[in-house]
């Protein structure tokens, strides 16, 4: 029997721990008289109703109140722990339950600097001469008065500014879409330098860089140090409204294609895209002596001539998570199993050959307001564990389960993902599901669609010419 620990309690959190459970090691343990074969046990600041249905034992408290996870951790000596969110891994969790000889999913505090440092992850690629880097610079407090000159006229107006720590996805604003000018990029790039240099133990810094034109596409990766699995590739909907409008989320919906690739990609870009991250792995170990051991995200773009890298988070993304996990093959214990021991050499890990897309439901304010407490129904979509009719997966994020059915907590609610044979089927499951739920909510009907993915490929078509 197999003991695994997730950390966190959102909708990503909930489809990993589905998927532990339907993982070979189960079906092989049942066929042999053994019972489930996995077993499931949950650490969160809030009782996810999916996950509560799922676990042995839910413990609500803090990921990032490192005593509380430790005592759980000895009270049920799980072999490994998944990390869901960025906070606990950022503050340094595998670190700490090394100390205890329990591995993670997830890298050390010193390769997670990949995510929460921004600076950090620039200065790597620029150190080892690794393709993918735009041009930029790192502004430090007592640098404010050069942030004009370098934007207008090094960059030529066209800048992109990004708070060096961690910002929940919020907190990269782009020109001429979250800034009107130069004058709006000095003003953030000042918040930044100040808010940062207000955290304890931390320099002010803000990273400015050039502004690329393409279309983004995530690529997670399983890594274990030297040998790097890519996943399926995603496209994230970061804009709260349609047609790629308003402020940035946490991200309002994804899709995959049955291919593996994207409509708007070619195997080239995702050959480039895995190259990097081969060589940022290596960059890694050279630079702190310690192998990268986990999930490895890499958020990408595709420009006029080729990839270049946008950031680096250190876990799952939410909602790409959805679309990869859902479509899985791999016996995934062994997978997880395989990268902390430094063991994914030689390991096949497929995925089927299905499209997904997934539509976040959220609450009416999102994201500046998210209302909270109003109750939403999820009409006639079935809540229980497999999921709802064929072809559908319904993951819960921020909701409270009270006896008379769910509430709003005031961020992204629940993750509604089609799996079809076409994008078009597997979109029509996600719309009639996401349409169906009653309450304070929106989602972006766009995504996934014909229509926006038609957009995206006329652009990149127009880039290449």
């Amino acid at each position: 029997m197999k003991k695994v620990l997730i950390l966190g309690c959102g909708a990503r959190e909930h489809v990993i721990g589905e998927t532990l459970l339907r993982s070979g090691h189960a079906s092989r343990q049942a066929s042999a008289g053994l019972g489930n074969g996995v077993e499931l046990f949950v650490l969160g600041p809030a009782k996810n109703p999916g996950l509560a249905g799922l676990a042995t034992e839910y413990e609500v408290a803090s990921v990032t109140n490192f005593d509380a996870v430790r005592e759980f951790v000895k009270k049920i000596e799980p072999d490994f722990v998944v990390p869901g969110p960025e906070a606990p891994i950022a503050a340094g969790v595998v670190d700490a339950l090394a100390e205890l000889g329990v591995p993670c999913v997830a890298p050390i505090q010193s390769l997670a600097r990949l995510e929460s440092s921004k600076s950090f992850t620039r200065d790597l690629l620029k150190k080892y001469n690794i393709p993918g880097n735009p041009q930029f610079r790192v502004f430090e407090r007592g640098d404010e008065n050069e942030l004009e000159a370098y934007m207008a006229q090094t960059l030529g107006g066209q800048f992109v500014v990004k708070a060096d720590g961690l910002k929940s996805g919020k907190g990269v604003k782009v020109v001429g879409d979250h800034l009107k000018d130069v004058a709006e990029g000095v003003v953030y790039a000042r918040e930044c330098i100040a808010e940062s240099t207000a955290t304890a133990g931390q320099a002010g810094r803000v990273v400015v860089e050039e502004k690329f034109v393409g279309q983004e596409f995530s690529l997670m990766s399983f890594v274990d140090g030297e040998t790097v699995v890519d996943m399926v590739p995603v496209q994230d909907h970061k804009r709260a409204f349609e047609n790629d409008e308003g402020p940035n989320t946490g991200g309002m919906g994804t899709y995959s294609d049955a291919n593996h690739l994207l409509p708007f990609l070619t195997s080239r870009d995702l050959e480039e895209a895995h190259a990097i991250t081969v060589q940022v792995a290596k960059a890694l170990r050279t630079e702190t002596g310690v192998p990268y051991r986990g999930v490895m995200y890499g958020g990408f773009i595709a420009v006029k001539d080729g990839v270049r890298l946008i950031e680096y988070n250190a876990r799952f993304g939410d909602p790409e998570a959805m679309n990869v996990l859902c479509l899985l093959r791999t016996d995934f214990v062994s997978v997880c199993e395989a990268m902390v021991r430094g063991e994914l050499k030689g390991m096949t890990v497929e995925f089927e050959k299905k499209a997904t897309v997934c539509k976040y439901v959220v609450p009416n304010g999102y994201p500046e307001a998210g209302v909270k407490g109003e109750k939403i129904e999820l009409g006639e979509v079935p809540t229980t564990k497999a999921g709802a009719a064929e072809g559908l997966r319904v993951y819960y994020g921020s909701v409270d389960q009270r006896e008379d059915g769910l509430y709003l907590g005031g961020s992204r609610a629940v993750a509604l993902v089609g799996i079809g044979e076409t994008l078009e089927a597997a979109e029509k499951l996600a719309e009639v599901a996401a349409s169906g739920v009653k309450g304070p909510v929106f989602h972006r009907k766009d995504i996934g669609t014909a229509t926006l993915i038609a957009k995206k490929v006329e652009m990149m078509k127009r880039l290449r010419v």
